[in-house]
């Protein structure tokens, strides 16, 4: 399948150069400290032969950008997207919306009724991507998922994940696929707020409703502040992930530009 949308073109990868290119752009984007790649282009040709999705975007010659993904046990109906990644540089152009459209149409195509895949909640744009532009929910929260990562985005901390869930022919999906992104108006009692230092300060979550800072760029702030965003980490993990072990879901976020008088909400749980 080929897609023509948001300035690149997004295709199924089938040529071993392809993969090679693959593994090298994902090698750009984490930047892993010493020989283990986030993914090898040997795995990603035993992946196309299986049949997995494994797609690339590419402006014009160059690939930018490329999304891997496998199959859940047939009775499941879905797809796990494993890794997704853009070229810095192609950062504002769309081209992560590009390759989900395209995993959204792929697995529309074969019967799947739902595309899981994991984040890291103190990440705030992916946040409002997933939940926001994708119309996508969090269900689970993973405490250290992928164990000590030793790469630059993961700062070889504890890599806590969100269990993401698109349900493919949702409303909110098919709205958010149309470019109607899900809204979020953070109205609800404060989970987690930010303190005048820029700390994590615990509130109340008995609430319908409940609402979940979290820093504006962890990513900046682990190089210049390790131990602020280990702080992040936990207090994030205790109130979130404790939200959604009692069943709440995480369905909205505020976009990275923006903030409410309520803070910069990260994650906005509902309860039912």
């Amino acid at each position: 399948m080929t897609l023509v949308a948001q300035n690149v073109v997004v295709r199924q990868l089938t040529e071993y150069a392809e993969l090679v290119a693959t593994q090298r752009l994902y090698e750009s984007i984490w930047r892993p400290n010493g020989n283990t790649p986030p993914v090898t282009a040997e795995l990603l040709r035993a992946m196309t032969k299986a049949g997995s999705y494994v797609a690339g975007a590419f402006d014009g010659d160059d690939l930018v950008g490329a999304c891997i993904g496998f199959c859940s046990p047939p009775a499941a109906g879905a797809l796990h997207s494993h890794i997704a990644g853009v070229a810095a540089g192609m950062r504002g152009r769309n081209v992560g919306y590009a390759l989900k459209l395209d995993q959204r149409a792929w697995a529309l195509e074969r019967g799947l009724s739902e595309v899981t895949w994991t984040f890291d909640p103190l990440v705030r744009r992916n946040a409002y991507f997933n939940l926001g532009k994708l119309g996508a929910e969090a269900t689970e929260y993973l405490p250290d998922f992928y164990g000590h990562m030793q790469d630059d985005i993961n700062g070889g901390g504890e890599t806590d994940r969100l269990l993401i869930s698109w349900r493919v022919a949702a409303p909110e999906v098919v709205a958010a696929c149309a470019g109607r992104p899900r809204t979020v108006h953070a109205t609800g009692v404060v989970g987690l707020g930010i303190s005048a230092d820029g700390l994590p300060e615990q509130g109340t979550r008995k609430g319908s409703t409940v609402l979940v800072a979290v820093p504006p760029d962890v990513e900046a702030l682990r190089a210049t502040n390790p131990a602020a965003a280990n702080e992040w980490r936990y207090a994030v993990r205790d109130v979130l992930g404790g939200l959604l072990a009692e069943g709440a879901a995480s369905r909205g976020s505020t976009s990275p530009g923006g903030t409410s008088s309520r803070g910069t909400v990260g994650h906005e749980a509902d309860r039912g």
